[in-house]
């Protein structure tokens, strides 16, 4: 499985296979259910204490992402002119995909220290 395709469905950086969440972003009852080790590949995710704090950096980069596609995306369609509009949908977007985005920034900072290994991909692997 390629990189971004396992960023997109939140999965484990060592293997790419194991999910890092236990429920779905939009599972209100546990958002950051976080697993502690891969169920796949038994990597840890906590590679020390208050390891994905960082991940609010990557949240807050995706978010003005975020704003300003929609943002272009309403200047483009012409409703540019009212910043009452454009507000409104920019929050509308952010909030609409925050528990996707809380989920995906931490995939994503995890990226960054756990490097894929191809052996692991292995179903199961010690």
């Amino acid at each position: 499985m390629n990189f971004f395709k396992s960023l997109v469905f939140l999965q484990c950086p060592k293997c790419r296979q194991g999910k890092m969440f236990s429920n779905p972003p939009y599972s209100f009852k546990s958002i950051s259910s976080l697993h502690q080790n891969c169920p796949n590949c038994r990597v840890s995710f906590q590679l020390e204490p208050s390891f994905f704090y960082g991940s609010m950096y990557v949240s807050y980069a995706i978010g003005v992402a975020i704003g300003v596609a929609v943002f272009v995306i309403l200047f483009l369609l012409g409703y540019g002119k009212n910043p009452l509009t454009i507000f409104g949908a920019i929050c509308l977007a952010i909030v609409t995909l925050s528990p996707y985005v809380y989920q995906l920034s931490k995939v994503i900072w995890a990226s960054f220290f756990i490097s894929f290994d191809p052996k692991r991909g292995a179903k199961n692997h010690p």
